[in-house]
């Protein structure tokens, strides 16, 4: 089966290059960036303000091809990709949860962003704790490792 998509919009953010760009919004707390959206969805983004945070969908337009087994940022030892956070993924796409500013028109300016400028945004959802939030009792080989994406930052693995 087949199917398309495409993206609604851009987030913009002050990362150009992936060298030094946080690997996790974790890392990204304070970085404000903003979305804007192509105009014939403007509205759509209709009563999206009462909400404080929101869950971005997006293209990982810079990941080329993929492997099955890689070194994420956060380990010395290989990993099955679907174990991993890698950017470089049969299906490249992204998912970052941030906090919503502002709304003015087709614009939305958000808060914990950690994706390159000018990336295609594919969707937005409101993130809603009771639909959203797990009592989580497992995380991998993460367990002692998920702290370390607050001050690491990303570099050329995924290219």
């Amino acid at each position: 089966m087949k199917f398309s998509i495409f993206p609604i919009g851009t987030i913009e953010t002050p990362f150009d290059d992936l060298e030094g760009m946080p690997i996790q919004p974790s890392g990204a707390s304070q970085v404000q960036g903003a979305i804007v959206i192509d105009k014939e969805y403007e509205q759509g983004l209709n009563d999206l303000e009462g909400f404080s945070h929101i869950i971005l969908l997006y293209h990982f337009h810079q990941s080329k091809g993929y492997n099955l087994m890689v070194k994420p940022f956060l380990d010395d030892q290989k990993r099955g990709l679907f174990s991993t956070r890698a950017p470089r993924r049969p299906n490249p796409i992204g998912l970052s949860i941030v906090r919503l500013i502002k709304r003015e028109g087709n614009r939305l300016t958000i808060e914990g962003i950690d994706v390159l400028n000018g990336t295609p945004l594919i969707d937005i959802k409101p993130y809603v704790p009771g639909f959203d939030t797990k009592d989580v009792t497992a995380i991998g080989w993460l367990e002692n490792k998920q702290e370390n994406a607050i001050d690491l930052k990303s570099d050329d693995r995924f290219l």
